[in-house]
Parts: structure tokens; C-alpha cells; sequence
């Protein structure tokens, strides 16, 4: 009884270890000479995508309309503003992304097979 607790202990363990991890080191700060058309240009960016029609509405559903949010935006200092607008391609909405949920499965499905095996 106690090998099959620690198998299936050690499975789980295993099973849990292969969901991939997407952190990375990233720079806190970014350089401090940015001039006033570098964060022009870094606003409209980060307005132009917080303007699109999907991120609007989500937006709008969590009570912040498009003035709050330019008025936020305009409120990040030039450092902030520049990497929000050079990792934009970085963010991920709210939740597991299609590959996630596959390893989720794979794993719940393992300890499922493991369980009905060693009963």
C-alpha cells in the first residue's frame, strides 16, 4: 500500500512538473535618455491597442472606460510606457493559454489511468 502511494505520488509530481513554465528574466527599467518623440510614439502604440475593439470591451466590462484608460496610460512614466510598448507582443490575456489546458489534460488523464490501474 505504501509503494503504490508513493508511485502514484511521485506520478502526480511528475505529472504536474511537465506543465511548461513561461517565465523569463525581463529588465525592470529601460534606458532613462528616451527622448519625447520615443514616448510619442511608445503612447500611441500602447493606444492604438488598448483602442482595439476585443481589449475595449474587456476593458469596458471591468468599469474602465476609453478616457480612464488613455488618462492611465498617459500617466506611466516614459521607462514604463517604452516596455509596455516594446512587450506588447509578450502579454497573455487572463487565463491558460490552448497549450496549458492540452498539458492539464495529459496530466489529469495520466492520474486518472494510474488510479483505476493500482485499484
Amino acid at each position: 500500500m505504501l509503494k503504490r502511494s508513493a508511485l502514484v505520488l511521485v506520478l502526480l509530481m511528475v505529472a504536474f512538473l511537465a506543465v511548461p513554465s513561461f517565465a523569463a528574466p525581463m529588465p525592470s527599467k529601460t534606458a532613462a535618455n528616451q527622448s519625447l518623440a520615443t514616448r510619442d510614439a511608445d503612447l500611441a502604440l500602447v493606444r492604438d491597442v488598448a483602442a482595439n475593439a476585443q481589449v475595449a470591451q474587456v476593458l469596458a466590462t471591468h468599469g474602465l472606460s476609453q478616457e480612464q484608460v488613455n488618462q492611465r496610460l498617459s500617466q506611466l512614466s516614459s521607462q514604463d510606457l517604452h516596455q509596455l510598448a516594446q512587450n506588447l507582443n509578450q502579454l497573455q490575456a487572463a487565463g491558460l493559454t490552448k497549450q496549458e489546458w492540452i498539458w492539464i489534460g495529459i496530466g489529469a488523464l495520466a492520474a486518472l489511468i494510474l488510479v483505476i490501474a493500482l485499484s
